[in-house]
């Protein structure tokens, strides 16, 4: 760990700028600032005195880009007090983290530091949020499956240690409450949950309704909604800096992130803030050019694993959404999750016919991957028929397959659905699976 942080360190000192880099704001827009006489890299971290009319103390701010002569900054947090002239004093070139154990079962925000009111933990470690993601020719192929205690993931969709899927679904249709199991129940030695952008009342919901006793073996990175653009993109970098730390000790560590659609609309902020040219809806380059970047830096390492779900929240349950389509292209497998199933009761509202895990004819055995095929065999053939069946229109015999899961609904419907209190092993839902198979057969 020391010598990569050292050859980071080292691949930055041409960077350096003097410690009492000084300047001056000039203009404001919106949440943007610019400065003026303040030549600091991209990257860098400006501490900004506000006026005793702003409250007084201090605000930290980035530097994210330039504009003619001027350096333009992003906030940390709130400006009011700013006033032209207001000096700017360069903090830091390279932000780092601080990372170590006692981060296990406390609540950081996107800076690392805790905010769930207890005693500032001793972390003995530190790294820079902007990793590089790991040589691609570096990486081990991924050959073991991670339980996540979901049957209808396990058995259907089964996801491999190291692997990157995405849960998308509209809002309100139980994304929460699946990452609240998930991390209940999954064989991962480290939990590290980002929830970005969410409103304030859910961290606590979720911490005590969906996690649970898995608190103890997590770390949650949050960025609230009311927070800015820079705080909501950055915490997701700093989930992912936490994640990279506990891999490296040779764990395998399990990244839950809540959602990469609030991290692009971030970015959107920021990016047009800072001048960028809009595209598809609005958003500017620098969204598809940092999707991609945070993506990658999950997967298998020579050291342990990242295993990650992003959830991507789909404007109108629509499937060719934008953020949704460029993060589907991104990720070994995705989770769809039905308006549908959810209004009938249907939990965890998993669809397995609209998703797919591309790993798992990898890392299944022969007869559990034949059984998780049939099953969406039959899954299949009774939706191309629901309607017709549902008005009792359809004549038996017409279709074998069609016979078989009409016959089988019951059963596979009751594997599929769980309740958040319950419980299941691989090994359980494996047999399952492959003796619901045998017997319709």
């Amino acid at each position: 760990m020391q010598n990569r942080l050292a050859e980071r360190f080292a691949e930055h000192i041409q960077n350096i700028m003097p410690v009492r880099l000084t300047g001056t704001i000039v203009q404001t827009q919106g949440m943007m600032l610019s400065a003026a006489g303040f030549p600091a890299p991209v990257g860098s971290v400006a501490e900004i005195q506000l006026t005793p009319a702003g409250g007084g103390g201090n605000v930290n701010a980035e530097v994210i880009g330039f504009k003619d002569d001027l350096t333009l900054l992003y906030p940390y947090s709130d400006i009011t007090g700013v006033r032209r002239g207001t000096r700017i004093t360069l903090v830091k070139t390279l932000p780092w983290l601080k990372v170590g154990e006692n981060l296990l079962g406390r609540v950081v925000n996107a800076e690392g530091k805790p905010v769930d009111g207890k005693p500032v933990p001793v972390l003995e470690d530190r790294t820079v949020f902007d990793n590089e993601p790991p040589i691609a020719s570096s990486r081990p192929r991924i050959n073991k499956i991670l339980s996540t205690g979901v049957r209808a993931i396990d058995g259907m969709l089964t996801c491999g240690a190291g692997q990157r899927l995405g849960i998308f679904a509209g809002s309100g249709v139980g994304k929460s409450v699946t990452l609240g199991m998930i991390a209940r129940y999954t064989e991962a030695e480290v939990i590290v949950i980002g929830l970005i952008g969410e409103r304030g009342r859910e961290l606590n919901d979720f911490i005590e309704r969906d996690l649970g006793d898995g608190i103890k073996k997590s770390v949650v990175v949050v960025a609230t909604s009311n927070e800015p653009a820079l705080m909501r993109v950055r915490a997701p970098m700093t989930a992912m800096a936490i994640a990279e730390y506990f891999r490296d000790q040779g764990k395998n560590v399990l990244v839950m992130m809540d959602s990469l659609t609030r991290f692009a609309m971030a970015q959107r902020e920021i990016g047009l803030a800072a001048g960028e040219p809009p595209t598809t809806k609005g958003y500017p380059p620098s969204v598809f050019g940092m999707l991609p970047r945070l993506v990658e830096r999950a997967g298998r390492s020579v050291k342990g694993t990242i295993t990650a779900f992003f959830t991507v929240l789909v404007e109108g349950d629509d499937h060719s959404d934008i953020i949704g389509d460029t993060v589907r292209g991104l990720l070994d497998g995705h989770i769809w999750l039905s308006r549908k199933l959810s209004t009938r009761g249907h939990y965890p509202a998993i669809d397995p016919v609209e998703s797919i895990s591309r790993l798992m004819p990898d890392i299944c055995d022969k007869e559990h991957l034949q059984a998780a095929r049939a099953m969406r065999r039959l899954l299949g053939a009774y939706l191309d028929k629901e309607d017709v069946i549902s008005i009792g229109a359809y004549q038996t015999g017409s279709n074998p397959d069609v016979d078989k899961a009409i016959k089988m609904k019951p059963a596979i419907d009751k594997f599929l659905q769980q309740n958040v209190s319950e419980p299941a092993s691989i090994e359980e839902t494996k047999q399952q699976i492959k003796e619901l198979m045998t017997n319709c057969s």
